[in-house]
């Protein structure tokens, strides 16, 4: 399934105003990881409260011990401190990276911006080595931009 076709299902998803917010976070993890091959964990983390780190939201793949990550810690850590994307080709080349799991090989993180404040992001875990493309980035922020209109 291609990007624009995805982006539809995403835009169909946010629209289910009868599902919680989390009901459709967990669809838009679920649709992910079961259309683009290489989507092997897919996952919301957010900022949780006032505390400076972010708190595991809806997700699908393996399970986690990362519930909570501190602000600078790990990929999602230093997006949260950055407010970019941070996509990395090879995590075994990255010093300040939190393993997952063994054969995670790249992982991509877009934050979700809502009134211009950083207020979380999607994960994105893969088995492959840099599979990630310009239009994966673009198109994780189409979703992050589109999950913000729900976070409101």
């Amino acid at each position: 399934m291609t990007f624009e076709a995805l982006k539809q299902d995403v835009e169909a998803i946010i629209s289910q105003t009868t599902a919680t917010v989390d009901e459709r976070l967990l669809s838009i993890c679920k649709l992910l990881e079961q259309h683009i091959d290489y989507y092997n964990w897919v996952g919301f983390y957010f900022k949780n409260g006032d505390k400076n780190e972010l708190k595991l939201g809806p997700y699908v793949g393996e399970p986690t011990d990362h519930i909570i990550i501190p602000f600078g810690k790990g990929i999602c850590g230093q997006v949260a401190v950055s407010n970019e994307n941070f996509v990395v080709p090879d995590v075994s080349a990255q010093d300040n990276y939190i393993a997952c799991s063994i054969t995670v090989k790249a992982e991509i993180v877009i934050p979700i911006f809502v009134n211009n404040e950083n207020i979380g992001q999607i994960d994105i875990d893969s088995n492959t080595p840099n599979p990630f493309t310009p239009e994966d980035e673009r198109f994780l922020e189409f979703v992050c931009q589109k999950v913000a209109e729900i976070l409101n």
